[in-house]
C-alpha cells in the first residue's frame, strides 16, 4: 500500500511538472508570436505614416501651385438647373471669396425640391471670384465694368431674373437646412405679405437679428443681438419694421412696382429699412421667419469702420432716411427704447391677449386641445396680438411650431415655475384680455392677473366639471368621487365669481351657470367651428362598418366604448354578423386595447387626413357615453362630416335644439335597434347626413364663433 502510494504521489508531481513546462513553453512562444505581431503591426504603421506624409505633401504642392496661379482651392460645385425658378438668388459680391465659395456651397446643400436660380453680381473682383465660372457651374454671372456698389448690383441682379420672388443674399452668410423652404411658405399662403427675411444669427451661435426696429428718430435697430436664439420672443412669425438686407426676400412684382432699391442710398445702407416701408405705404406686411435661419459673418463685406470706406455711408443715408420718412416715424413709430414689447412686432394698434392652457394644444388628440387651437387661430385671423402661456412651459411638438407660425408667441423654455409671474408682471401694462382655460389651471393665475393687470377676464371651463364627476358618481356609487365633485364645483364657482365673462360650450351648462351668477355676462361659444361641412366623397353602398372616436386619457370614453363592445355589440352583431368596428383615439388603455378582434380594430392615434377618410369610409358614427360634461366634440365633428351618428343622451348633451335632428338612444336594446335600422338603409342614411350638415351650418360656423368672441372682448 505504502509503494502504491508513493507511485502515486511521484506520478501526481511528474503530471504538475509537465504542465508547468508546457505553460512555460506556450508562455513563450506567445511572446514571440505578439513580439512578431508588434513589428508587423508598426511596420504597417509606419508605412500608412508614410503614405499619410507623402500625401501632405502632395496636397500642399497642390495648394502652392493652386496660389501661385491664383486659383480658388475649392472642389467645383454645380447649382441645380431648372427651367422656371419660383426664387431667384441674388448675391452682390467684390472679393472675399473665401466666403462666397462655402455660402454656394450651403445653398446647393440645403435647398431641396424648390426650383431657383442664382445670380452672382462680381463689382469687378481682383481675387479668385473673377474666375469663379471656373469652379461654380450653372450660376449666372454679371461682371461689372466699372465699380458700381451694393446697390447698383442689388438692382442689376433682379433686372435679369426670372423668378417670383427675388432673394438678396450677403456672400458672408451661410443658409441652413429648410431656409428656402420656410421663407416660401408665408408669402405663399397670404398674398399680402410682400416681404418676408430670415433669423440671422452669428457664427458663435448668438442671435444677431429677429427683426429689425426702427424708432421714431430714424435709428434702426436689430431685435435680439447678442441674446440666445432659441428664447421665445425670437421664433413666433410677426411683422417687423424691417428685414435686414443680409437675407430678404420681396415678390418680384412688388419690386418691379416699386423699382427696386431707392438709388438715393447708394452705395448702401438704409436701402433694406427703406424699400419695408415702401412696401407697406402700397398695402403689404413685412415679415420675420425665424424658422429660416441664416449664419451671417457680419461685417465682412463693407467692414466696421464708420469713418472709412463704404461702411462711412451707414450714418449718411440714416440722415437721408430721417428726412425721407419723417412723417411715417412720427405717426407710426415709437420713441427709441422704448415700448419694444410693441416696437418688436409693430403692435402698437392691436389689442393684446394672453391665453393660459394646460399645454400647447395638441389638436390632434383630444377635443379640448382641438377647441384651444381653433381659437387661437381665431383670434389672430381677428388682428389681435395673442400670447399663449401652457402651464407646463413646453413648446410640445409639432403643435409648439404649428401655432409660433400662426403668429402667436409661445412663453416655454425655462425651469422656473414661477416665470409666469415674471412675465406677466412686466408686460401687465401691454395685456387687454385675458382668456383663461379649465379650473385646474385657471385658478393658479386668476388672482395674479385681476392684482396686477387691468385686463378683462374671460374664463371657459370647456365643460362643468363637477358635474361630470357628479354623474360618473350615479354609475359608480363611489364616495370619493361625490367629494372630488364637490371641491370642484367651489373651484369653478370661485372663478365664475371672479371672471367678468363666462364662457361655455353646453346650452345645458349655461342654465345652470345663469341660475347661480344671474349678474354674469355668461355666452354660449361653439366647441367648433368650421367655414363649411365636409362633402361625403363616397356612396352609402361602397361605405362599410362603424366608427368610435375619442382620446382614452379622457375616463368617459373608455367606458363608453367597453360598455358599447359588451352590451350593445352582440345584439347588433346577431342581425348584421360581418359588421366592423373602428376604435379611434390616442392613450388607449389595456382594456380598449384587449377589445381588438377579427370585427374589432383599435387603431388608436391617427392623424387628421385617416380621421377624415374614416369618417367618409364608414357608415355610422357611435356615442355611447353613459356620463360626461359640455359638448363632445366628436358629436359635432361626425356631423361635420355628414356622419350619421347614434348616440345616447350625454353624446348630444348641451346641444341648442339637437332633438330635431337626433334621437338619443340610451339603453342598449334601443341603441342596437337604432344601428341595425340605419345600417342598410341608404335614403334614412342620407336624410341624417343632410340635417347633420344643416345643424352644423346653423349652430357651428366660423361667423357664429366670431360673434360669440366679439361680444366676449
Amino acid at each position: 500500500m505504502k509503494l502504491a502510494a508513493r507511485r502515486k504521489k511521484r506520478k501526481t508531481v511528474a503530471s504538475a511538472l509537465v504542465r508547468k513546462l508546457r505553460t512555460r513553453k506556450q508562455t513563450a512562444a506567445g511572446r514571440r508570436l505578439l513580439l512578431k505581431r508588434g513589428k508587423s503591426a508598426r511596420a504597417r504603421w509606419k508605412k500608412q505614416s508614410v503614405g499619410k506624409l507623402n500625401k501632405r505633401k502632395r496636397i500642399r504642392r497642390l495648394k502652392r501651385s493652386r496660389i501661385r496661379k491664383g486659383l480658388p482651392l475649392v472642389n467645383k460645385l454645380s447649382v441645380p438647373v431648372w427651367d422656371h425658378p419660383l426664387v431667384s438668388i441674388i448675391i452682390p459680391v467684390y472679393n472675399k471669396w473665401d466666403f462666397t465659395y462655402p455660402c454656394l456651397v450651403s445653398i446647393v446643400e440645403n435647398t431641396r425640391g424648390i426650383p431657383y436660380e442664382i445670380i452672382v453680381v462680381d463689382d469687378i473682383s481682383d481675387d479668385s471670384t473673377a474666375r469663379i465660372g471656373q469652379f461654380v457651374k450653372h450660376v449666372t454671372v454679371i461682371r461689372n465694368k466699372v465699380k458700381r456698389g451694393f446697390l447698383h448690383n442689388c438692382n442689376r441682379g433682379a433686372e435679369i431674373s426670372r423668378g417670383k420672388y427675388v432673394l438678396f443674399l450677403n456672400n458672408d452668410t451661410k443658409v441652413t437646412p429648410g431656409w428656402l423652404e420656410h421663407l416660401l411658405s408665408l408669402p405663399e399662403k397670404d398674398p399680402t405679405i410682400g416681404i418676408v427675411g430670415s433669423k440671422l444669427i452669428y457664427p458663435d451661435g448668438r442671435l444677431q437679428e429677429a427683426g429689425g426696429i426702427v424708432f421714431n428718430n430714424g435709428y434702426a435697430r436689430n431685435y435680439g443681438r447678442l441674446d440666445n436664439p432659441n428664447k421665445h420672443e425670437y421664433n413666433y412669425v410677426k411683422e417687423v419694421d424691417y428685414i435686414s438686407g443680409a437675407s430678404l426676400m420681396i415678390r418680384k412684382d412688388l419690386w418691379n412696382r416699386m423699382g427696386g432699391f431707392d438709388v438715393l442710398f447708394a452705395p448702401a445702407y438704409s436701402e433694406d429699412v427703406d424699400i419695408a416701408f415702401q412696401a407697406r405705404q402700397l398695402g403689404y406686411k413685412v415679415v420675420l421667419q425665424p424658422k429660416s435661419v441664416v449664419v451671417h459673418y457680419e461685417g465682412v463685406s463693407h467692414g466696421t469702420d464708420l469713418n472709412s470706406g463704404v461702411k462711412k455711408y451707414q450714418v449718411i443715408n440714416q440722415q437721408k432716411f430721417r428726412e425721407k420718412w419723417a412723417g411715417v416715424l412720427e405717426r407710426d413709430h415709437l420713441a427709441d427704447g422704448e415700448h419694444t414689447f410693441w416696437a418688436r412686432e409693430r403692435s402698437k394698434d392691436k389689442k393684446t391677449i394672453l391665453v393660459i392652457d394646460y399645454g400647447v394644444p395638441s389638436f390632434d388628440q383630444d377635443a379640448g386641445s382641438r377647441t384651444t387651437f381653433m381659437y387661437l387661430k381665431l383670434l389672430v385671423d381677428m388682428g389681435l396680438n395673442v400670447k399663449f402661456i401652457p402651464d407646463n412651459f413646453t413648446k410640445l411638438e409639432p403643435y409648439g411650431s404649428e401655432l409660433e407660425q400662426l403668429g402667436v408667441e409661445i412663453i416655454y423654455g425655462t425651469q422656473d415655475r414661477r416665470y409666469y409671474e415674471y412675465w406677466i408682471v412686466k408686460h401687465k401694462d401691454y395685456i387687454d384680455y385675458v382668456l383663461l382655460n379649465r379650473p385646474g389651471i385657471s385658478h393658479k393665475y386668476i388672482d395674479l392677473i385681476k392684482a396686477l393687470t387691468r385686463a378683462k377676464i374671460l374664463y371657459y371651463g370647456h365643460d362643468l366639471h363637477y358635474v361630470r364627476e357628479l354623474k360618473r358618481f350615479g354609475l359608480d356609487q363611489n364616495r370619493g368621487l361625490l367629494q372630488e365633485s364637490e371641491y370642484i364645483r367651489r373651484l369653478e364657482f370661485d372663478l365664475f365669481s371672479k371672471a367678468d365673462t363666462i364662457l361655455t360650450c353646453s346650452d345645458s351648462e349655461k342654465r345652470i351657470i345663469d341660475g347661480n351668477f344671474p349678474n354674469k355676462s355668461t355666452l354660449l361659444l361653439p366647441a367648433y367651428y368650421f367655414d363649411q361641412t365636409i362633402p361625403k366623397t363616397k356612396s352609402w353602398d361602397e361605405r362599410t362598418g362603424l366608427l368610435f372616436v375619442g382620446g382614452f386619457k379622457h375616463s368617459p370614453n373608455a367606458d363608453g366604448i367597453l360598455w358599447f363592445c359588451r352590451d350593445i355589440l352582440p345584439i347588433v352583431q346577431r342581425s348584421i354578423p360581418d359588421i366592423q368596428l373602428f376604435i379611434v383615439g390616442s392613450n388607449p388603455t389595456q382594456e380598449v386595447q384587449g377589445l381588438q378582434s377579427d370585427r374589432i380594430t383599435v387603431k388608436g392615434f391617427v392623424s387628421d387626413q385617416e380621421l377624415k377618410e374614416l369618417y367618409g369610409n364608414t357608415k355610422i358614427a357611435v356615442i355611447p357615453l353613459r356620463y360626461g360634461a359640455g359638448v363632445k366634440g366628436k358629436t359635432i365633428e361626425a356631423m361635420c362630416h355628414q356622419t350619421p351618428l347614434v348616440t345616447t343622451s350625454t353624446g348630444i348633451e348641451g346641444l341648442q335644439n339637437i332633438r330635431q335632428s337626433i334621437e338619443p338612444k340610451n339603453t342598449p336594446q334601443e341603441f342596437a335597434e337604432e344601428i341595425i335600422q340605419l345600417y342598410h338603409n341608404n335614403s334614412l342614411l342620407e336624410h341624417k347626413a343632410e340635417q347633420s350638415k344643416q345643424y352644423v351650418e346653423t349652430y357651428y360656423s366660423r361667423t357664429r364663433a366670431l360673434e360669440c368672441i366679439n361680444l366676449a372682448l
